[in-house]
């Protein structure tokens, strides 16, 4: 008797192998996805090969594992925007900077960076310039290390071993090791924070936004200048954070 995976229609075959790369949320090779799937190994390699050279796919620093590429991170950002669910996010997004007093943003992470999705500015003339669409590094702001710090152990360790930690200000941190611990710290406590590593005068607070398998799918983040707030401040608002977090979780499930 034949496995049903074996009749999957070929044109539906492309869209469930992106699923399967997305849903694993690392980097995957195409023997794990020829196991999931059950579709033939030159089936899969020549799926991956048309995936990759169309950019829905990119090959992983390891040259083995791919992970999606900028087509389909394109495609996943334009599903985030569509208008109802965007409504409602922003919201969400608009009642958390009004609580707040804040500029709070919501941040997916990129390939090498995270990249700002929505962002609702703070009343203050005194605010700091970071529109949707900007991108930070992941070692020295709040979002980034909130996303590095739910990543697999090794693939920590890798980005350690291959990313350039240049300075930003001061407080930057560079030294390995030294992030190595502040990410399990922030594992464990389940928010980071951005005590002047990325602009000076500025502070941030971020926490995860899981998507429906519990897994860091964005981050949501607010920043001040320190004329305002310093890190103390900040935490007392780690409560309303995790709300919108959860909300904004449930909204991406539901939406």
């Amino acid at each position: 008797m034949s496995d049903p995976k074996d009749t999957i229609p070929t044109n539906l075959r492309l869209l469930l192998l992106l699923e399967e790369v997305a849903g694993r949320g690392v980097p995957v090779t195409p023997s794990e996805v020829m196991r999931a799937l059950g579709l033939p190994k030159p089936t899969v390699h020549r799926l991956f090969a048309t995936l990759e050279q169309e950019g829905f796919l990119q090959r992983d620093i390891d040259g083995k594992s791919y992970a999606p590429g900028r087509r389909a991170r394109e495609l996943a950002g334009g599903i985030l925007s569509s208008l109802r669910v965007r409504t409602a996010r922003l919201a969400i997004l608009t009642r958390l900077a009004n609580r707040i007093g804040e500029t709070c943003n919501i941040a997916l992470p990129e390939r090498d960076c995270m990249v700002y999705l929505e962002r609702v500015e703070t009343e203050w003339p005194l605010r700091i310039q970071l529109p949707a669409g900007t991108r930070v590094p992941f070692y020295c702001t709040a979002s980034g290390k909130m996303y590095l710090s739910s990543l697999p152990d090794h693939h920590i360790d890798r980005y350690l071993a291959n990313a350039e930690l240049v300075p930003h200000t001061p407080r930057s941190l560079t030294d390995a090791p030294r992030l190595r611990a502040q990410l399990d710290e922030i594992r464990s406590a389940g928010y980071a924070i951005d005590d002047e590593e990325f602009l000076e005068g500025m502070i941030a607070l971020a926490v995860p936004v899981p998507d429906g398998h519990g897994r860091l799918f964005a981050t949501l983040s607010f920043h001040a200048p320190t004329q305002r707030f310093d890190i103390a401040r900040a935490k007392q608002h780690l409560s309303q954070l995790r709300e919108a977090a959860a909300e904004l979780s449930r909204l991406s499930v539901s939406g």
